[in-house]
């Protein structure tokens, strides 16, 4: 079942790659006290995350902050190193990148989905969703894969 408005967030541990090599970061003391957006995505560097998803919340990311957000935080099932480079591409200066390399946040959220013809398994459903304190005020997520409209950084900044 998928995670609703007003309820809070589990207990997470995602992994991140920054100049000191790859270390653990627990959700919980990120979320505690702040007000956080987060976004899934499918995939790193897959078309619509690539040209449309990550650059919309770099292009609006002082806007989000000027609306009281703490942090953006990008999540995919990825592993730390693709999420690395796919931040260094994009030129994602200030979006935090964590990799659920297991799938394990993505699935406790009800956004696991499978695409076996397009080679995606065990990935995410792409959503927003702002975060207060660990638990979720806003949540938008697309029903057509390949979009990137309800949940574009533009849409949420309407929200808020």
């Amino acid at each position: 079942m998928a995670i609703e408005t007003g309820q809070r967030l589990p207990d997470a541990v995602f992994t991140e790659k920054d100049a000191e090599g790859i270390h653990p970061v627990e959700l919980g003391p990120k979320l505690a006290g702040r007000k956080v957006v987060i976004f899934g995505v499918p995939g790193a560097f897959t078309p619509t995350c690539d040209s449309a998803h990550l650059p919309g919340f770099i292009r609006n990311l002082d806007a989000l902050k000027a609306k009281g957000v703490d942090e953006v935080i990008c999540v995919s099932v990825n592993d730390p190193h693709v999420m690395r480079a796919w931040a260094e591409a994009q030129g994602a200066e200030g979006i935090t990148m964590l990799a659920d390399a297991e799938c394990a946040f993505t699935e406790a959220i009800g956004m696991r989905f499978d695409a076996p013809p397009v080679g995606l398994i065990a990935r995410s459903i792409r959503y927003t969703m702002v975060v207060e304190d660990g638990v979720v005020t806003h949540l938008n997520t697309e029903a057509q894969r390949g979009v990137c409209e309800l949940t574009a950084a533009e849409a949420l900044l309407d929200q808020l």
